[in-house]
C-alpha cells in the first residue's frame, strides 16, 4: 500500500510507459522544461508574426485591405490546425509524441521562411526601403513557409498547455491547488517570449532586415525544441484514449436509434461499466449522470438488441460516462462561441492598430530614434506581465476571502470579467483615432502620412487589452482544460483556440463587408489605402458594440451552465 502511494492515481505514466512515481516526476520538477519551451516557442511565433502586416504591405506591395485579410486567414488557420493536432494527440500519439512531431515540421516552416526573406531568387526586389516587388513565385514560397508554421503550431498550441497541467495529479489535493497557478506562469511565460519579439526582433526587422528578423525566430524555435526534449525523463503522460470523435459519433448514433424507448427515472439502471471509479475509456475518470440533454440518455438505457452474442454493440449501447462527454461538449459551446468577438477585438493589436499607428509620430520624444509600430504591442505584454503576478498574488487571496471559492473567482467570472473590460480598449482605440483625425484636419495633413501626435497615445489601449487577457484569455484555458472530459482535454483546448480563428476570421470578414460597402460611390472607405481619409473610428466602434452584446450573452450563458463532476481515480 506504501508502494502505491508513491505513484500517481490519475492514470499517468512516464517516458518508459511504467506507472508515473509522484516523487521522480511531475509537478515544478517538469514545467520549468514545458514552460521555457513554451516561452521560446512564442517568441519565435510572435518574432515572426508581429510584423508580418509591414512585410505583406512593403515588401510584397500588397494594398491595406488585402493585407490585413490575408493575415487574418492565415492567423485563423493557426488557430484551426490545432483541431488536427488535438485528434491525434487524444485518440493515437498522446501529446509528448504530438508536441516533438509537429515542432520538426514548423521548424522546417520557419526554416523556409528565412530563405524566402533571404535568398536571392526567393526574396522579393527592392529599389529602395519598405519598396518592393515580388514574384508569383516568391509570394507562393512565403505562403508555403508560412503555412507549414501554421500547420506546425497545430500540434504544440492545443497540447503544451494541457501537458503542462497533466504534470499535477488531479488525485492529489496538493498538487491539483498548483494548476490554477500552473495557468497563470504558463501565460507568463509566452508574455515573457512575446516581450523579446515585439521589442529586439522588431526592431532588427526594421532596421537590420527581413533575413535576420526571420532567422532569430526560427533559431528560438529550434532552442524550444531542445528545452522539450530535454526534460523527457521527468514528464507524465497520459495515454491516449482512442477517437473522441468516434464515441461521440456512437452516442449520437445509439440515441437516435432509440429514440422511441423511455428513460427510466432511476439513473442507476443506465449502462456504465461494473469498475467502481475507472471508465471503459483508457485514461477516463467516470462522469456522473447530469439532467440536461435527457434525449441522448437514451444511448445508455439496455434494450435486448444492444447485445451481439454475448458482446455489446458500441453504436447501440454506450456508458453514462460516454454520453457525459458528449453533453460536456454541448454544454461548452456557448460560453465558446462568446470567445469569438474578444478574439476579434485581441487580434486588432496585430492589424488595424498598426495602420493606425504608421500615421503617428513613432519617434522616442525629441530624438530620431523611431520606434518600429510593431513594438507597440510590448505593452500588451507588460501589462501581462504586470498582472499575472499581481492576480496571482493578491487579487486571488482577496477574491476568496468574499467567495470561499479556492481559486478567489470561478473561471466563469473570471473570463467574464476579461469580457467586460475588452470593450475599453476599442472606446480608447476609437477616441484616439478621432483625435488623431482632427489633428489632421486642423493642420490640414492629410496627404502627410505622420501625423503630430505621439504613438505613446496608442499604451492605453494595448495596456488595458493586456489585462483583459490574464482574466479572459488564462480563465479559458483553465476552464476548458478542468471542464473537458479526461480523455478529450487536448481537443477542449484546440476548441478554446478556434474562437482565435473565428476571431480572425470574424475581423477577415467584417473588413470585407465594411470595406464593400464604405467605398461605394468612390469614397475612400472606413479602412482607407490613406487612413486619413478613412473613418477607422467606426471600425472600433462597431467592434465596441459587439463585445457589449457579446458579454450580455456570455452572462446567459455562464449562468445557465454546470459544472463537470468526476468520480474516483484512475489508479
Amino acid at each position: 500500500m506504501a508502494e502505491e502511494d508513491n505513484y500517481t492515481k490519475d492514470g499517468t505514466v512516464d517516458y518508459k510507459n511504467d506507472p508515473a512515481d509522484r516523487n521522480k516526476t511531475g509537478t515544478w520538477k517538469a514545467c520549468p522544461f514545458i514552460l521555457g519551451n513554451e516561452c521560446c516557442e512564442r517568441l519565435a511565433y510572435y518574432g515572426m508574426s508581429s510584423n508580418l502586416l509591414l512585410y505583406f504591405t512593403n515588401q510584397l506591395n500588397q494594398h491595406s485591405a488585402a493585407a490585413s485579410k490575408n493575415l487574418s486567414n492565415w492567423s485563423g488557420t493557426c488557430y484551426v490546425t490545432p483541431l488536427l493536432g488535438a485528434f491525434l494527440a487524444d485518440a493515437y500519439l498522446g501529446r509528448y509524441r504530438t508536441i516533438a512531431s509537429f515542432s520538426i515540421i514548423y521548424v522546417m516552416g520557419m526554416t523556409l521562411l528565412t530563405l524566402s526573406a533571404s535568398v536571392p531568387g526567393l526574396r522579393p526586389t527592392c529599389y529602395k526601403k519598405d519598396e518592393c516587388t515580388a514574384t508569383n513565385f516568391q509570394i507562393a514560397v512565403c505562403y508555403v513557409a508560412l503555412y507549414l508554421v501554421a500547420f506546425g503550431t497545430g500540434g504544440i498550441k492545443p497540447c503544451v498547455s494541457s501537458y503542462g497541467a497533466d504534470q499535477f495529479d488531479d488525485a492529489d489535493e496538493v498538487e491539483k491547488g498548483h494548476k490554477s497557478s500552473f495557468f497563470n506562469w504558463f501565460y507568463f511565460s509566452i508574455n515573457i517570449g512575446a516581450l523579446v519579439a515585439s521589442s529586439v526582433l522588431v526592431w532588427i526587422q526594421v532596421n537590420v532586415g527581413w533575413g535576420w528578423g526571420f532567422g532569430v525566430p526560427a533559431v528560438a524555435m529550434a532552442v524550444a525544441v531542445g528545452f522539450f526534449f530535454s526534460g523527457t525523463r521527468l514528464y507524465r503522460n497520459q495515454k491516449p484514449g482512442g477517437s473522441p470523435l468516434t464515441r461521440l459519433c456512437q452516442v449520437v448514433v445509439a440515441s437516435l436509434r432509440k429514440r422511441r424507448v423511455a428513460v427510466p427515472e432511476d439513473k442507476s439502471l443506465l449502462f456504465e461499466t461494473s469498475d467502481a471509479e475507472a471508465a471503459a475509456i483508457v485514461g477516463s475518470r467516470k462522469l456522473d449522470h447530469t439532467t440536461e440533454f435527457r434525449f441522448f440518455d437514451k444511448a445508455a438505457v439496455e434494450v435486448q438488441s444492444d447485445y451481439n452474442k454475448e458482446s455489446i454493440n458500441p453504436w447501440r449501447l454506450c456508458t453514462v460516462t460516454q454520453v457525459e462527454e458528449l453533453k460536456a461538449i454541448i454544454k461548452l459551446l456557448p460560453v465558446w462561441a462568446t470567445g469569438i468577438i474578444f478574439s476579434a477585438v485581441y487580434g486588432q493589436m496585430g492589424n488595424l492598430f498598426l495602420l493606425q499607428a504608421e500615421y503617428m509620430n513613432t519617434r522616442l520624444g525629441n530624438t530620431a530614434f523611431k520606434i518600429p509600430e510593431a513594438s507597440l504591442s510590448i505593452f500588451d505584454t507588460l501589462s501581462v506581465i504586470v498582472w499575472v503576478p499581481i492576480y496571482d498574488q493578491f487579487i486571488i487571496p482577496i477574491t476568496r476571502k468574499f467567495t470561499g471559492h479556492k481559486n478567489g473567482l470561478t473561471q466563469l467570472r473570471r473570463m467574464g470579467i476579461g469580457l467586460f473590460i475588452s470593450i475599453f480598449a476599442m472606446v480608447s482605440a476609437a477616441v484616439l483615432e478621432i483625435v488623431r483625425l482632427n489633428i489632421v484636419k486642423r493642420h490640414d495633413s492629410y496627404d502627410v502620412k505622420e501625423a503630430p501626435i505621439s504613438v505613446f497615445w496608442q499604451v492605453p489601449q494595448y495596456f488595458i487589452i493586456g489585462c483583459a487577457e490574464v482574466f479572459m484569455y488564462i480563465g479559458q484555458i483553465e476552464f476548458f482544460y478542468e471542464q473537458a472530459p479526461d480523455s478529450m482535454r487536448s481537443l477542449c483546448a484546440a476548441l478554446s483556440l478556434t474562437t482565435t480563428a473565428l476571431g480572425n476570421y470574424l475581423s477577415a470578414f467584417l473588413v470585407t463587408i465594411v470595406t464593400e460597402v464604405s467605398t461605394r460611390n468612390g469614397k475612400p472607405g472606413w479602412i482607407a489605402d490613406n487612413l486619413n481619409h478613412g473613418k477607422l473610428h467606426y471600425f472600433f466602434w462597431l467592434l465596441a458594440v459587439l463585445s457589449l452584446l457579446n458579454l450580455g450573452a456570455y452572462v446567459v450563458a455562464a449562468k445557465r451552465y454546470t459544472y463537470k463532476k468526476a468520480v474516483g481515480t484512475l489508479r
